[in-house]
């Protein structure tokens, strides 16, 4: 995974709604389509995308997956973020 992955898979905002979503508590997919008004198909593609992405884990658990956020790699975007605002512009953490 890449920064460029991450910054592609918080750029669609049903993405960035399912990420609220995992906040709150870990879910399947079908749960987690419940919640819009697309296609299970479509609703597995942005999973795909976030998984790619490391941003979400999933966990088979018998015949079901479950969806959760991976909150480290938020924890070090934030700290790439929290890097740009440091004078003299060091975002590696060095």
């Amino acid at each position: 995974m890449s920064l460029n992955d991450i910054w592609g898979a918080l750029s669609d905002p049903t993405r960035r709604q399912i990420l609220t979503l995992l906040r709150r508590e870990n879910l399947t997919a079908g749960q987690i389509a419940d919640h819009f008004d697309m296609t299970k198909p479509s609703i597995s593609h942005h999973l795909n995308v976030l998984k790619q992405a490391g941003l979400v884990d999933a966990e088979k658990q018998g015949q079901r997956i479950v969806y959760s956020i991976n909150t480290t790699i938020l924890q070090d975007l934030m700290g790439f973020l929290a890097g740009l605002t440091r004078p003299g512009g060091d975002s590696t953490g060095a």
